[in-house]
């Protein structure tokens, strides 16, 4: 062959690889739009059909008694569908919805952003404005036609059938980036309402419920005419599930209004079940507040009051306990035989040994465990601890505190005792490297000593201090403290239906009992919670002062009846001073109300009294005057 035709055969190979090429390539371009690629398709289906979300309907919350104290309340959002977005009016637009042109445009922006909005497409339902009124909606309706693209669609927002429990409820609002993006299920898209706090963001799977589809088939014009294939192929919603709350209603709204005008908690626990009658944190607010499009201003409102009243005291406010400590301590000592019933030890108004002295009030001396918990003796329980930590069968003060703190741990102090609700904090039991590294390990019994009598390095929560009560009610065992009772068509989490033990000998428990109910009624050698005796009520009680920079806080922790108990309290009131002062008779209060399911009418006068003292700052004061003033202007206007 020559040379030329050698060359044109080359070229026939080459003009036949690129047209094989080409080929390939429409192929693969092709397949990645009609397979792959599926917006054609959307967009064909968009022509023809509507899919429209059916969103659930949340589940309701009830107290024990079954009372409603959460439902659903109809509510309307303007969505819209880009793709069928045409040229409208935007000032009418916003005119009519009562919002800004900025505010369209950049919720318009932000929408197609899919940093921000992962989910979204121009060719389904867009939320552009949430939670229109009923008339605000109904004058939205009549001009809807002007706006092609744009629709209504029918939500349900919170309402609350009393202005209670607002923190332990929880409250809703529209999901966040950070939440969107921590979604690695794809349930929601922007513009979804989730639980934000308390029982609503804990159960929020179960309280949320399923969304549905609704088909709807449009004509060439793109108006609906009616269901596809009769609904043949929508998908219904199944609504969230309701809860029963362990809460008494009564009781939590007695609660409040003795916590009213000051910082602190009450928690009272069902020692035989671990359910929650009450979770009181104060101050508190209506959670009305965050409900509705005014949820953002009031949610600011809260965040910069400076009394923190989005603080849930209960389970995220850490205090030291105080005398009420003094049970755990002596509960430990009698368990690992440091003490017995019949051990005494003197007390010279304290702890008095050479160079070293802590205080303690005036009362006969010596004086054994029972008397000593009673009278809230500081002197005993220091004698107690530094008998323990430097006791030779230890070996080292490392190992005597690695002993008391799992003896700690086992009674529900150091770590979070598992509420069902979001955030709780563990509090603080030192171990052994916590003080090695304080004292450059050279310490003994004297150098740790103020933990005896709850002070120190020591911190609880509210409600690990009305475990405890719950705990020496129940002589020894409790379970993980809940708000849910029960869940519809669903078991509750094992854990709350579980017994967990302390390790401690039940007869121990007994004598602590004994002590605290010779604190309410009165012993020899004194007694603490003298106004906690209610006549007909076996109230066991111990108070707590815990020394703070300020005034010190008042506690108070509790149980009734002595041997069956049906109630656990605990209350603390921030610079309250002593623990008799404020939280005994309140506790004393929350035990008569939930008994006797009132108060008698000679007590009244002590619900009004304390009710109307108000121990807040004259800075959180002012704060609240300044909103007062602010929502008194809004009614009149």
């Amino acid at each position: 062959m020559s040379k030329g035709n050698s060359i044109y055969e080359n070229r026939k190979y080459v003009i036949g690889g690129i047209a094989v090429l080409v080929v390939f390539i429409y192929i693969i371009r092709l397949f990645c739009l009609q397979i792959l690629n599926d917006d054609y398709k959307r967009y064909a289906d968009s022509n023809a059909f509507l899919k429209r979300v059916q969103y659930p309907a949340r589940g309701n919350m009830f107290d024990r008694n079954g009372n409603l104290l959460v439902y659903n309340q109809s509510s309307y959002d303007v969505t819209v569908i880009p793709r069928e977005m045409a040229d409208i009016d935007t000032v009418d637009l916003c005119r009519t919805l009562g919002i800004t042109r900025e505010y369209f445009e950049k919720r318009m922006t932000d929408m197609r952003d899919r940093r921000k909005n992962p989910g979204y497409s121009p060719y389904t339902h867009q939320l552009l404005i949430a939670q229109l009124t009923p008339e605000e909606t109904g004058m939205f309706q009549e001009k809807l036609f002007k706006f092609p693209g744009f629709y209504i669609q029918r939500r349900s927002i919170r309402q609350y059938t009393d202005n209670i429990a607002a923190l332990a409820l929880g409250d809703i609002g529209e999901i966040s980036q950070k939440e969107l993006d921590n979604d690695t299920t794809g349930y929601y898209q922007m513009g979804d309402y989730v639980g934000k706090q308390g029982v609503e963001k804990y159960y929020e799977e179960l309280l949320r419920g399923r969304k549905g589809v609704e088909i709807l088939l449009r004509d060439a014009r793109g108006r609906i005419q009616g269901r596809y294939m009769n609904g043949l192929h929508d998908v219904p919603s199944v609504p969230g599930k309701n809860l029963t709350l362990g809460i008494d209603a009564a009781l939590q709204s007695l609660a409040e209004r003795l916590m009213s005008g000051k910082r602190g908690s009450i928690v009272a626990i069902e020692p035989a079940t671990g359910e929650i009658l009450c979770l009181v944190s104060a101050p508190s607010f209506d959670p009305a507040m965050l409900v509705g499009r005014d949820r953002g201003k009031n949610h600011l409102k809260l965040l910069r009051n400076p009394a923190k009243p989005l603080l849930n005291r209960a389970i995220v406010g850490t205090y030291p306990p105080g005398s009420t400590f003094k049970t755990a301590q002596g509960l430990i000592f009698m368990q690992e035989e440091i003490v017995d019933e019949h051990t005494v030890y003197p007390c010279y108004n304290g702890f008095v040994i050479p160079g070293f002295r802590l205080r303690c009030h005036s009362h006969p001396s010596p004086i054994a465990l029972q008397d000593a918990i009673s009278t809230s003796c500081n002197s005993y329980f220091c004698w107690g601890l530094w008998r323990m930590i430097d006791n030779k069968k230890y070996e080292t003060p490392q190992n005597a505190i690695t002993v008391w703190k799992n003896h700690m741990v086992d009674m529900g102090f150091g770590y979070a005792l598992g509420i069902d609700l979001p955030g709780e904090k563990r509090g603080l039991i030192p171990n052994a490297e916590f003080y090695n590294k304080m004292h450059n390990g050279r310490w003994r019994g004297l150098s740790i000593i103020s933990i005896a009598i709850g002070q120190g390095e020591i911190l609880t929560t509210p409600i690990q201090i009305a475990n405890l009560a719950a705990t020496i009610g129940n002589r020894g065992r409790f379970i993980t403290p809940h708000m849910v009772k029960s869940i519809q068509d669903t078991v509750i989490d094992e854990k709350y239906r579980t017994w967990r033990y302390t390790g401690i000998d039940r007869e121990y428990y007994d004598i602590i009992a004994k002590g605290m109910r010779g604190a309410v009624v009165g012993s020899n050698y004194g007694a603490t919670c003298r106004r906690a005796n209610v006549p007909g009520l076996e109230i066991c009680g111990k108070t707590g002062t815990a020394q703070n920079r300020g005034e010190d806080h008042s506690i108070f922790m509790g149980f009734s009846p002595m041997d069956s108990p049906e109630i656990a309290v605990s209350v603390v009131v921030e610079n309250g001073g002593f623990g008799a002062t404020w939280a005994v008779p309140i506790g004393a209060l929350i035990i008569e109300q939930y008994l006797n399911g009132c108060i008698a009418e000679e007590r009244l006068p002590e619900v009004e009294r304390i009710s109307r003292t108000n121990l807040l700052s004259p800075k959180e004061n002012l704060y609240e005057m300044q909103l007062e003033k602010e929502n008194s202007a809004k009614d009149i206007k």
